[in-house]
């Protein structure tokens, strides 16, 4: 099917990977998306977590908790220069919404936004703030959590900041540890456990197919370098055509060289039937390695890496743990 350059453009914006990359990829997904971004993935591309249309990314974070610890609000209003975030007017706002939106007990981002103030909504106000201004400023994020003893924690300068939930009070000094963890390592889950069957099938299908590419790519180097020619001057066409050009291999070389790659590529990938279990464990290694980064139960203590931060916990109270988590940053 035939790729516009306006859908690379959009892919290149959402991911951070370079023009032909993204335009091979849509090719590939025939023009879908998040295929294409999965197979930008599988081929070891690094993705930005970022999107095209995400241009109000400055502003300010705030969390805070009811007068008892029990539950914690966390909101984010953006706009999109530092200017007008650190702006008083601005400022007061956002701390003007949250304090309404703790009074109220606003459970949703549609709540707050409804909430009056003096007469007229939230939504409204942010509307005059526009017209200010002349940025785009916008609630984009709201969340509560309720528990028996609830911390928030703002960064300084109100980019960052977390709400957590814990199973037990009389835990501050234990719970702002936490929240510090959150704010610091941004877990992207509670625990493994917390996370879809689909996504870590999703995650597991990402890793296998990098796993494949790495093992072919070993097998053909390993043959590129037994016929004498250095893999890091033929691995691509362009770097072939390069090096042929200043010198670096002959052109009989070069020749040899497409050949190897070829016929190893045949080899090695006729091989991955024969290496199926081995690249599986060799995968499922690597998804427990990525759950053990990056959900909080599991990830190493920031204050001490000899433990994990449920190992943490225990050491305050043996029931004591996380029960939920919210953080955002802005930038």
């Amino acid at each position: 099917m035939e790729i516009k350059a306006a859908q690379v453009n959009e892919l290149r914006k959402m991911t951070g990977v370079g023009m032909m990359d993204c335009k091979n990829a849509l090719v590939e997904a025939e023009g879908d998306f998040d295929k294409a971004v999965d197979i930008l993935r599988k081929k070891g591309q690094k993705v930005a977590a970022k999107r095209a249309d995400r241009t109000a990314d400055q502003g300010r974070v705030i969390a805070k908790v009811n007068a008892n610890n029990t539950k914690g609000y966390i909101l984010v209003l953006s706009c999109e220069t530092d200017f007008v975030g650190k702006n008083a007017e601005f400022v007061a706002a956002s701390e003007q919404f949250i304090n309404l939106a703790v009074k109220a007990d606003a459970k949703t981002r549609d709540e707050v936004l409804a909430l009056d103030v003096d007469g007229r909504t939230i939504a409204d106000h942010i509307q005059d703030l526009m017209g200010k201004t002349g940025e785009k400023i916008e609630l984009p994020a709201y969340n509560v959590i309720e528990a028996p003893y609830v911390t928030a924690y703002n960064h300084m300068g109100n980019r960052l900041a977390t709400i957590a939930g814990f199973n037990m009070t009389g835990v501050d000094e234990t719970a702002h540890e936490v929240a510090l963890q959150i704010a610091s390592m941004n877990p992207m889950a509670l625990s493994a456990d917390s996370i879809s069957d689909e996504v870590k099938a999703r995650e597991l299908a990402v890793y296998i197919e990098k796993t494949k590419a790495e093992e072919i790519e070993k097998y053909v180097e390993n043959a590129i370098r037994k016929a004498g020619i250095n893999p890091a001057h033929v691995d691509s066409e362009d770097h072939i055509e390069s090096n042929t050009a200043k010198g670096w291999i002959t052109p009989e070389q070069a020749q040899q060289a497409r050949e190897i790659k070829a016929a190893a590529t045949a080899e090695a990938t006729t091989n991955l039937e024969k290496q199926a279990k081995k690249i599986e464990m060799i995968s499922q290694g690597r998804l427990n390695k990525f759950f053990k980064e990056n959900t909080l139960l599991a990830q190493d203590y920031y204050g001490e890496g000899k433990m994990s931060v449920e190992e943490f916990m225990k050491k305050t109270n043996k029931d004591l743990t996380c029960t939920g988590f919210f953080r955002f940053q802005l930038g």
